[in-house]
């Protein structure tokens, strides 16, 4: 067959770049594509050999049927496996190329590519003469990259799930409205509604997949959208913020669908901490603003070095010092005594600020991956003048850092797995080099056997630990709410997530985390782990493991209502940036205070410890002020401020004071590199 070779590697080329991304299979069979290629041979090209035509060949029929309805995805167009370059291809090959593309690409997509075998085809065959010699013959033949390729027994199973998955997110698609979709994104932002704020990140998401969606006006161009999507929000509209989506979608009542939402999501105990508010009640809250005259009071900004007055200060940079003309104002230098020490003090932070801070000369504050919690901006009305609506005795506020960046907490929430309780422990895998296996996480309870390591069997039982096929612990309230089982593809990183909502339900003794190498697959089992307790975040990488091996991430203990996390694990120390500064670094800090409801001699509520560092830049909008923050006289309109503060927004500013914050009421510890009449590093104490 001349020039059949050149045919054939066109073929695999194409496979080739198509293989870069998913593969699927569209709706036409295998006897209708080698019917297509025979007929589409040109008069005179496909010569009778012997009994057949020169082309009908078992080997290259079998090639055909198992993957000539192959396409990918580019731009909502399907592209075959038949779109080759013509180039030193035969044009009777070309024709035929051109008329199996067309067939292919006229049909609609049915199911992802795997296949049973990785060689698809027969590369060639030699064939002996009847004058003893040889004749070779090349067929169409592609060795699949291993992800393309899966045991027989499971493709069925996989393919189902895939055509599962496809058709709840075209539903969702066409269902939900972009109404109801900014009607949920509302009740999350103002946390107005039971966890709806957990799924945010999830909707608006899906909102986006939805315009998109929606701007395409061709019907199989929508559904190959569909099917090039690869995200676990597709899933939506089958977990119980679907629900409540679509019952808004389809015209039911705010309170209705909220509170029916509520009765399957919520305990039977909870109370809706805050009203539900509609676009209407928004227009209503405008005018009692309005009429109430603090117009001026709501408008607010980043503060910046000018507004604040010295006697606020609790220490200034030099630089900061002459912004607030009082560089003529430099704390007396002494001397200082104390020899310099060979190991980290650990000192109070009111030792802290009466001992430490009038001697230095400059302060520097280490920024830890399990500080991004404390990133806090100071707010300032725009207007100066502007009626007071706080408790204290000025128009400053704060805001802390509640969108943490933090990629293994986001996927969490994006799967619906709780972040908020007192003790929570995560692992993912499939991030640091591509590992298939089947990876579980476990906690073990106080008491229980888990020191073990011969797999899953009796001795655990079902009341000693949280994991696998035992999600819930009773006593404890202990839960893994978040669980992958399937193999992970090349680039997707699964999560799995177990949470402790209550310390009070907890009790005391040793919570130990395991990971354990459920099913081998590929690779060694290597991932990430991040505990939470107390408002700190743990961070490890754990090392490859065998077929049905554990590993023991840390051990937590619980004693006289404080956690402390043990591990012969190095503590992860990834540096990232977060509001312009790198974590694991010390930064400078360019003033320190309290906040501003402990300014000039006011005391109202829990004292906070502000340390405004050099370039911490918050570069989101962030809430004026909270509920919490208002004056009492106006406790009446708290559910009007609460609309307001989710709405103005501070807007971004390349001036601003932000830095880390520290509560009094919380225990926490930061490092703190102090340079006086010598240089120290000291831990300070909350």
């Amino acid at each position: 067959m001349p020039n059949f070779k050149e045919f054939k590697l066109a073929i695999q080329q194409q496979m080739d770049k198509m293989s870069k991304g998913q593969l699927f299979r569209v709706d036409v069979s295998g006897d209708e594509l080698w019917g297509t290629y025979l007929k589409s041979f040109p008069e005179g090209t496909n010569p009778i050999y012997k009994e057949r035509t020169e082309h009908d060949c078992t080997c290259c029929k079998q090639f055909i049927r198992a993957c000539g309805n192959v396409v990918s995805i580019e731009n909502n167009k399907l592209v075959s496996i038949w779109d080759i370059s013509p180039t030193n291809v035969l044009s009777s090959y070309v024709a035929v190329a051109k008329a199996l593309s067309k067939l292919v690409r006229s049909k609609k997509i049915t199911d992802i590519f795997v296949y049973d075998n990785k060689n698809i085809g027969t590369n060639s065959n030699v064939q002996l003469l009847e004058s003893g010699e040889t004749l070779r013959w090349n067929h169409f033949h592609y060795e699949l990259d291993s992800k393309l390729v899966m045991k027989k027994d499971d493709i069925g199973s996989f393919l189902s799930d895939k055509r599962s998955s496809h058709d709840v997110f075209e539903r969702g698609l066409k269902e939900f409205t972009i109404e109801a979709l900014d009607t949920v994104i509302e009740l999350g932002e103002q946390n107005s509604t039971y966890r709806v704020s957990e799924f945010l990140k999830s909707i608006v998401t899906f909102k986006a997949f939805k315009k998109a969606y929606d701007s395409i006006d061709n019907e199989k161009e929508k559904s190959n959208f569909c099917w090039s999507i690869d995200n676990p929000v597709i899933a939506i509209r089958n977990t119980m913020i679907g629900t409540l989506i679509t019952d808004l979608s389809e015209g039911m009542g705010l309170n209705t669908a909220v509170s029916r939402y509520e009765s399957k999501a919520a305990p039977e105990n909870y109370k809706r901490p805050k009203a539900l508010i509609t676009k209407a009640m928004i227009t209503k809250a405008q005018d009692k603003v309005a009429e109430l005259d603090i117009q001026d009071a709501l408008s607010r900004r980043y503060a910046v070095t000018d507004d604040i007055t010295i006697g606020n200060v609790l220490y200034a940079d030099r630089s900061v010092k002459k912004e607030l003309g009082v560089f003529d104002e430099l704390l007396a230098e002494t001397e200082d005594k104390v020899k310099n020490l060979d190991k980290v003090d650990e000192v109070p932070i009111h030792d802290f600020i009466n001992d430490i801070v009038p001697k230095a000369k400059s302060i520097e504050l280490m920024f830890d991956n399990k500080h991004e919690n404390n990133l806090v901006s100071l707010i300032a009305p725009v207007h100066v003048d502007a009626k007071h609506i706080l408790k204290w005795g000025n128009n400053f506020s704060w805001n802390y850092n509640g969108e943490v960046t933090d990629s293994m907490r986001d996927r969490v929430k994006a799967l619906g797995g709780r972040i908020d309780g007192d003790f929570r422990f995560t692992h993912s895998w499939n991030e640091i080099e591509p590992n298939r296996s089947l990876m579980d996480l476990h906690v073990f309870i106080p008491g229980s056997t888990q020191q073990k390591q011969d797999g899953m069997n009796d001795k655990y039982g079902n009341s000693c630990r949280v994991g696998w096929n035992q999600r819930k612990h009773t006593q404890t309230g202990g839960e893994q709410d978040v669980d992958h089982v399937n193999p992970a593809k090349v680039g997707f990183v699964p999560v799995e997530n177990i949470t402790f909502p209550s310390i009070k339900r907890m009790p005391e003794g040793e919570y130990v985390c395991k990971i354990h190498n459920w099913s081998f697959r590929q690779s060694g089992g290597r991932g990430r782990a991040e505990i939470e307790v107390g408002g700190n975040i743990y961070q490890y990488e754990y090392p490859a493991t065998k077929n049905k091996e554990w590993v023991t991430i840390a051990t937590v203990t619980l004693k006289d209502g404080v956690f402390k996390v043990h591990s012969n694990l190095k503590e992860s120390k990834s540096t990232k940036e977060v509001w312009g500064i790198n974590t694991n670094k010390f930064h400078k800090v360019r003033m320190i205070m309290n906040s501003p409801n402990h300014w000039d001699g006011n005391s109202t509520g829990n004292k906070h410890y502000f340390f405004m560092l050099e370039n911490c830049l918050n570069e989101g909008t962030a809430r004026g002020f909270f509920n919490e923050f208002l004056d009492e006289s106006l406790t009446e309109h708290r559910k009007v401020f609460e609309v307001l503060g989710s709405k103005m927004k501070v807007e971004p500013s390349d001036n601003q004071l932000s830095g880390l914050g520290f509560s009094t009421t919380k225990r926490n510890e930061v490092l703190c590199r102090v340079t006086g009449s010598f240089s120290r590093v000291i831990k300070i104490k909350f």
